[in-house]
């Protein structure tokens, strides 16, 4: 079986988990100050906070960006649902609009309609790891006040041109970049999530809130000569990444460059496999270079996309579908029905392949093969030898 994706991880990553185990401590600790300090410079960014998961990322992104009851944010309903979730759990609504259909990243055109009195904040998503048009986003909010909240959750390792020049995103270019290091994504600490800003007041607020709202961290109080006692001043949340997860993240920040080197290589080969399938082929605007953290193919008229899905599983190759609109489902049935046309049409008639460091020529020609068949294109034979790309 061809999995959907694999996390590249070795001896490495599991010597430093187990040097965290000996040394006793496992909590948030001295590897996640390591982890974020060199996050911090990879991206480019001033600050960098590392939590437990991205969603609990984009939670406290919205908290200190002053969203609460009552408020709205923009945002794309073409995302995973944590995007539209973590908005509800501040109180707020999430007002979605449609897509571009070309990057299927949220339309600057139409976000300037959608701000009201109550909007509060734009939550604008790096889709799949293609950046989104910021250099359209950014003039526009700054014009109407309202912060830019990057979910790049899947976009580590992506770039965008900015100034003629090309920036990791992250550096931060809204106020907040919130990443996820979920098994799925180009690098993986089992769970986890980092924020990176410019705003260093808002990443003193990220530090306390994550960790119960605490006045003092516990590594504080751990090397301190004298005894301290914390205050806790605000509200928070237990929030922490462990030391654990960060000495596998800091091993996997090393390959990342790497990483994101073969999965280009490898989408640059699907396109030329892909170049006479009756498929709607993934490209980068030339202001964006994305990491492919996943690969995404548009079915043509006609083409059913559980049955392709299932013909491409019973051959030994695992898919996923578009990625989902989080209007359509029962969470947000009470919720206002926009007209999302791109949106739904992305989520219904892509289809996404595998793709992961590991992939040789052969797994990509039987995915290939399978896609075809599935097609009617042409019959699909399994790859006998299977060889290095």
């Amino acid at each position: 079986m061809i999995p959907i994706a694999m996390p590249l991880l070795g001896e490495v990553e599991a010597e430093a988990a187990a040097e965290v185990v000996r040394s006793g401590w496992l909590s948030q600790g001295a590897q996640v100050a390591a982890f974020e300090r060199e996050f911090a410079e990879h991206v480019g960014a001033p600050y960098a906070c590392a939590v437990s998961n991205c969603t609990t990322a984009l939670h406290l992104a919205l908290l200190v960006a002053g969203v609460g009851p009552g408020d709205e944010v923009i945002t794309a309903s073409h995302s995973f649902i944590a995007t539209a979730n973590v908005i509800r759990s501040c109180g707020a609504t999430p007002v979605f609009v449609d897509v571009e259909p070309r990057t299927r990243n949220i339309d600057p055109s139409l976000i300037e309609a959608a701000i009201t009195s109550r909007t509060r904040a734009i939550l604008c998503v790096h889709q799949a790891g293609l950046p989104c048009d910021l250099a359209r986003i950014l003039p526009l909010a700054k014009g109407h006040r309202v912060p830019v909240i990057e979910d790049a959750a899947c976009a580590a390792g992506s770039e965008i041109r900015v100034g003629g020049q090309w920036e990791a995103v992250g550096a931060p270019h809204g106020d907040v970049a919130c990443f996820s290091f979920h098994p799925r994504k180009v690098i993986t600490t089992g769970e986890g999530g980092m924020l990176t800003t410019r705003h260093g007041d808002w990443d003193a607020r990220f530090r306390m809130m994550r960790q119960h709202g605490m006045s003092v961290a516990d590594t504080v109080r751990h090397r301190s000569s004298r005894v301290i006692f914390e205050e806790y001043p605000v509200s928070g949340f237990n929030y922490r990444m462990t030391d654990m997860q960060a000495a596998i993240g800091r091993h996997q920040l090393q390959r990342l460059d790497d990483i994101v080197a073969r999965r280009r290589a490898l989408a640059a080969a699907y396109a030329l496999r892909l170049a006479n399938v009756p498929v709607d082929l993934p490209d980068e605007p030339e202001w964006a270079r994305t990491n492919w953290q996943s690969y995404s193919v548009g079915l043509p008229p006609g083409a059913d996309q559980a049955r392709v899905m299932q013909t491409m599983l019973d051959a030994g190759v695992t898919t996923r579908r578009g990625i989902m609109c989080s209007h359509l489902e029962g969470a947000y049935a009470d919720a206002p029905a926009p007209a999302l046309p791109h949106s739904e049409a992305a989520h219904r008639r892509r289809v996404l392949l595998p793709l992961y460091p590991q992939m040789t020529a052969g797994d990509q020609a039987h995915v290939v093969g399978t896609l075809k068949a599935a097609l009617r294109v042409e019959p699909v034979a399994r790859t006998a030898a299977r060889q290095d790309a």
